[in-house]
């Protein structure tokens, strides 16, 4: 197309529509001068100057009046459908649920002796009783509860009645794994370390059912805790019978090789032969003095020669004879020996000193079997329940107000999110 008639066009294009404004405009045209013609002139920057203030207010009120049917379109799929199935689920599909609550806690017979130092370091251990709550909870959340209650009641059925509505029953036909999963969503316990009190809270359907469980609950950990008990009763008076057998075997051993002793040294007792042996040292060597000292004052006024001398100085010389031979019986001069009464002395002294180790050790087993079997006579940890389980009346599940605000404002902030995101996306592209 020529030049001159692309020019026409877009003028005509870009005339206003009212015929006043056309006219005073002919007119200003008219009378204005004619500005010089440039020296050269592009056709594309003409067409763009003349075409392009008409062509973006167009655009932009088509896109203005796009803008608020889209977000509320989105509104409506993303805020409003959610909030009207979860208001429709909760309020004319949920089935109502009762809560059956106990509390309890467990003793022990004997409680435990607390170190001052022990409390001060830190290091204070755990009383049976904390220990075995610890256990009951986590017995409470596990499969061997399943099993247990699921013998007498039918778990599957009792979980899933004709009232209960699809989503938060399990199916029939659950597995169970399927099972104790859903098990723990029923079934809360909780341990309060402050008070060392255990609270259960239970889910079901009807209140005959809830109470029913939590009746089922109580005898199950009842049952566990009398189990645990009892094995650790036993297990005791295991230990304390053998114990006892050893500290019996080493006894009779130590007696064995006393008697074995006594029958190679030819003595009764070793002890007695040494303070007997010693006594008549003692006596010698008085009667040797006594018999020196006559015989130094007889020496004053007598010849060596005379008889009464010669008698002194051979009762002297026995005396003498027998103070040594007592001496070698007693120690000996030389150490390899093993008939002296030293050496036999210390070796049944060794004997002597077992001897009483042994019998310490067999009284105190004896102590710890009688005190083993006075605690297996009693229960040492037992359940004291302070709050038993009830019947409800008011179905505490589900919240629905509370379920509707959560999914409401959950979709209302992805709705959100999801314009802030738009939005940006769209000034980063312009």
């Amino acid at each position: 197309m020529p030049l001159g008639r692309r020019l026409s066009r877009a003028t005509a294009v870009a005339r206003p529509l009212s015929p006043t404004a056309s006219h005073a405009d002919a007119h200003a045209v008219a009378a204005a001068p004619a500005p010089p013609p440039p020296a050269s002139i592009s056709p594309r920057r003409t067409l763009v100057a003349l075409t392009g203030p008409v062509m973006l207010p167009v655009g932009h009120l088509a896109l203005s009046h796009l803008r608020p049917s889209l977000r509320l379109l989105s509104f409506i799929i993303v805020v409003a459908i959610p909030a009207a199935v979860a208001a429709a689920y909760y309020f004319a599909i949920a089935a109502d649920q009762y809560v059956a609550e106990f509390r309890f806690t467990l003793n022990t017979a004997d409680p435990p002796r607390l170190d001052p130092l022990s409390l001060i370091a830190g290091t204070a251990t755990q009383s049976p009783a904390t220990q075995e709550a610890q256990i009951l909870v986590q017995y409470i959340t596990s499969r061997a509860i399943v099993d247990e209650i699921d013998r007498s009641l039918d778990l599957r059925t009792l979980f899933a009645p004709p009232t209960a509505d699809w989503w938060a029953r399990p199916p029939r036909s659950a597995s169970i794994e399927e099972l104790v999963r859903y098990w723990k969503r029923q079934v809360d316990p909780f341990y309060d370390s402050a008070n060392g009190t255990v609270t259960v809270r239970v889910r079901a359907f009807a209140p005959q059912d809830a109470l029913r469980l939590a009746q089922a609950i109580v005898a199950a950990g009842e049952k566990l805790a009398n189990d645990l008990s009892l094995r650790a009763r036993r297990d005791a008076l295991g230990r304390a019978e053998s114990d006892l057998t050893q500290a019996e075997a080493r006894l009779k051993s130590v007696l064995g090789k006393i008697r074995e002793f006594r029958d190679r040294a030819g003595m009764i007792d070793p002890a007695q032969t040494a303070q007997a042996t010693g006594t008549l040292a003692t006596r010698l060597r008085g009667e040797l003095i006594k018999a020196n000292a006559e015989l130094a004052t007889l020496r004053t006024y007598m010849h060596d020669s005379a008889p009464t001398v010669k008698v002194l100085r051979a009762r002297i010389g026995a005396l003498e004879a027998q103070e040594r031979s007592l001496a070698r019986e007693m120690t000996g001069a030389a150490p390899t020996r093993s008939d002296t009464l030293s050496h036999v002395l210390g070796s049944y002294e060794e004997l002597e000193s077992d001897q009483k180790f042994a019998e310490a050790a067999y009284q105190h087993a004896l102590q710890g079997l009688d005190q083993a079997r006075a605690n297996a006579d009693r229960q040492q940890v037992f359940i004291a329940s302070f709050v038993p389980p009830s019947l409800p009346e008011d179905p505490l599940y589900p919240r629905r107000w509370r379920a509707l605000g959560i999914v409401a404002l959950v979709a209302s902030a992805v709705w959100g999110i999801g314009g802030l995101a738009m939005r940006s996306i769209s000034d980063h592209l312009a």
